[in-house]
């Protein structure tokens, strides 16, 4: 007779659906992964709600001065530093605006760091070394929910006086959702392999944080329509977007959006409103800083619409 074990976190139960899958020919592996992770998303937009109050929180934050943290553990962790690292380049944001951080250090992006995530100081330390205060917006990450070291560094959080939220995929503990002024829990169910959450858990997980700092940087001006406007020209790829963007709003050749953003040292924000309202570099950064940045309440103009 065969003993079973019932774990109550989700994401570590047995999924009925793939329990043959080592048998299945690679389209057959393909399509039963396939059908799993069509349910993701449907799982996150149970959450829309309190994403949205996730966005609001971070555009309060950044708004106000504070900075937005992420959290975690193993592949978890390397979500929050994955998403926290691609928003000064699509953004041009201040790399410490947003930041990762992840149980084990740098060492853990790209080797496990067995136990990491089980000591129960190391978060304090990690938080602290950060500076993390009132006024900042710390945002946990674990796709069990029961992650010890997201527990105490949200504890942290809320000690310091700074805001606090979770995403998880299985519901929380009490002693977790206690410290979390806004928990995202979106159930994705088992996985194709048992416990592997770097699948439909890691979906979902990169869905959620898309949309917070994502959500976040259109609230505060990065945008101008779906344009991303706030980006610098820091490669060749960069510095092509930059000269297409300002091109296409403001209906110049390539060779004239070039040198406009010459005079507005690459700024394609800056850039847009130079031409479009006829000023210079000096004014239209005024009139953008008077507008909390957003190009919308400084040019009656919209960016022109495709398709």
């Amino acid at each position: 007779m065969t003993s079973r074990v019932s774990d109550p976190r989700v994401t570590e139960r047995r999924n009925p659906r793939t329990q043959q899958i080592d048998l299945a020919e690679p389209l057959g592996i393909v399509d039963l992964m396939l059908a799993e992770d069509r349910t993701v998303p449907d799982a996150v937009a149970t959450q829309r709600e309190r994403i949205a109050d996730a966005i609001a929180a971070a555009e309060s934050t950044f708004r106000g001065g504070g900075r937005l943290f992420y959290v975690g553990a193993g592949t978890s962790g390397r979500l929050g530093v994955l998403d926290a690292s691609e928003c000064p380049p699509t953004f041009g944001t201040d790399p410490e605006m947003v930041q990762g951080i992840i149980a084990g250090g740098v060492a853990a992006l790209t080797r496990a760091q067995e136990g990491a995530e089980d000591d129960l100081e190391q978060p304090r330390r990690d938080l602290a070394a950060r500076g993390v205060r009132a006024g900042d917006f710390v945002v946990g990450i674990a796709a069990s929910g029961t992650t010890p070291y997201v527990r105490i560094a949200l504890t942290y959080a809320r000690e310091v006086g700074a805001r606090t939220a979770i995403v998880a995929c299985s519901p929380p503990p009490q002693e977790t959702l206690d410290q979390t002024d806004i928990p995202i829990v979106a159930i994705t169910g088992p996985e194709v392999v048992t416990g592997s959450t770097r699948l439909k858990a890691g979906t979902a997980t990169k869905l959620i944080l898309n949309m917070i700092t994502t959500g976040a940087m259109i609230r505060i001006g990065k945008t101008f329509g779906n344009l991303m406007v706030d980006l610098r020209a820091t490669n060749v790829k960069l510095a092509d977007r930059s000269e297409r963007i300002v091109a296409e709003v403001c209906g110049l050749t390539r060779e004239q959006a070039r040198a406009l953003l010459a005079l507005s040292n690459g700024s394609v924000k800056l850039a847009i409103v130079m031409q479009s309202l006829g000023v210079s570099a000096e004014e239209a950064t005024t009139r953008l800083n008077d507008a909390g940045g957003v190009i919308r309440r400084v040019i009656d103009a919209p960016p022109p619409v495709v398709g």
